[in-house]
């Protein structure tokens, strides 16, 4: 047992910050947690934010690490659960304060494709999927979101 005593900054810092813990079967893993978090997620408390906001913040989270571990061949793709809208090939992804998260991008059949969800019905699948042929290099819309997370801070 921790007998020691917190202090009100401590408190405020450890609130401050997101709880971020993964274990995988493979102990090589890439892990979200293992990595710095952008600054965005960290310089204002969750408790600040819109529900909505902090989900955006997260899924980036998540998908830039997916994506580090794609080759050259793949990129990310969105499953969405609970109704026939398919893989959504990712090519943005936002926010509208307090709760709705959006994303944007290509269905499997090319048709372009936009996802409005509310946040407590947020519930997705990254897939690697192949690049299309005509690109030379696979789109990497986790880094450009994390990217645009330090930005904002």
């Amino acid at each position: 047992m921790d007998d020691r005593i917190t202090t009100a900054a401590e408190a405020l810092e450890a609130a401050a910050l997101a709880g971020l813990h993964e274990v995988h079967a493979d102990p090589e893993a890439s892990n979200a947690c293992a990595k710095p978090l952008p600054r965005a997620m960290t310089e204002k408390p969750a408790v600040e934010k819109s529900p909505a906001q902090w989900a955006y913040e997260r899924i980036i989270l998540y998908l830039k690490n997916f994506e580090e571990q794609l080759d050259n061949s793949h990129e990310v793709a969105m499953g969405f659960t609970g109704g026939d809208a398919g893989v959504l090939r990712i090519e943005g992804m936002g926010y509208f304060a307090p709760d709705i998260v959006t994303f944007y991008g290509v269905d499997g059949a090319g048709a372009k494709t936009q996802m409005v969800q509310h946040v407590s019905q947020l519930n997705v699948m990254l897939r690697a999927l192949p690049k299309p042929a005509e690109k030379k290099e696979p789109n990497r819309i986790g880094f450009r979101l994390a990217q645009e997370l330090d930005k904002q801070s």
